[in-house]
């Protein structure tokens, strides 16, 4: 169930003119037997938009040509960024975070990185869609890319209860007995794109089956223990961002009509 200010609005909601992906979010939120509130219907059509630019930046990015680092190997294009000794990248002095964001998808194969960083950057990229450039670039001034770590203002919400997931959701597949040489394989981040279908930055766009089959087959020797899909689900507060935003998000939504860490 949906409630706007506590009321329902199915009336109000049928009106949006919502894409096909953000359609079906809406159902799936009206069917559901939790309650899902919102102080105003542009909340709800904001995080609407954030959840479809979330699984386009996704999309975008598995055909950036980026690859797959374990951090003693990462790379990136050192004029938006300094390569630290940890393997991460910090935000060059003088470049505008939304112009060195948008360079790692120009220019993907300049990059390489883990699964953790890649989620970061999605979720860089679908704010900057969604509240402008120089709204991301005031707000999200100090970028380091490393692992999960992200800029204050892009404040998670994180539940491991069971709650229910969304596309433009970040999902977890643990793999609990990974061989030890291949710890990369721990396990495998990933954003919902769709019901059944995820995107894993070195896996690309895939079902839960084939991750886990990929994540199984590196596991210790004689291990009957599965990877799996864990109950672990991450999203950004959307009503956080919503006061970032540069301008009113009903003409962007129409515009749209035209889709644990490892």
């Amino acid at each position: 169930m949906i409630l706007i200010d506590d009321h329902t609005s199915n009336e109000q909601i049928s009106k949006l003119p919502l894409s096909e992906l953000e359609r079906a979010i809406v159902l799936q939120k009206e069917k559901s037997s939790f309650t899902y509130r919102y102080p105003s219907l542009d909340s709800l059509r904001f995080e609407l938009l954030v959840r479809q630019e979330i699984t386009s930046a996704a999309r975008e990015l598995n055909s950036s040509g980026v690859k797959f680092a374990k951090f003693s190997s990462s790379r990136c294009n050192e004029a938006f960024w300094i390569r630290e000794s940890s393997g991460g990248f910090r935000l060059k002095s003088g470049v505008k975070p939304s112009d060195a964001i948008n360079d790692i998808y120009r220019n993907g194969p300049l990059y390489a990185f883990e699964c953790g960083t890649a989620m970061v950057i999605v979720w860089y990229k679908a704010v900057i869609e969604s509240i402008s450039p120089d709204s991301f670039d005031i707000y999200f001034n100090h970028l380091f890319l490393y692992d999960g770590e992200h800029d204050p203002n892009l404040v998670l919400q994180v539940s491991d209860k069971g709650k229910e997931a969304f596309p433009g959701d970040v999902l977890y597949f643990e793999n609990p007995d990974v061989a030890p040489e291949k710890n990369e394989w721990q396990g495998e981040n990933v954003v919902l794109l769709e019901p059944g279908l995820y995107y894993g930055h070195g896996i690309g766009i895939k079902s839960a089956e084939t991750i886990i089959a990929a994540l199984n087959r590196n596991r210790k020797p004689n291990s009957q223990t599965s990877a799996f899909l864990t109950d672990y689900v991450v999203n950004p507060d959307f009503e956080f961002l919503r006061k970032f935003q540069s301008r009113p998000v009903a003409a962007r939504v129409g515009m749209l009509s035209l889709q644990v860490w490892a």
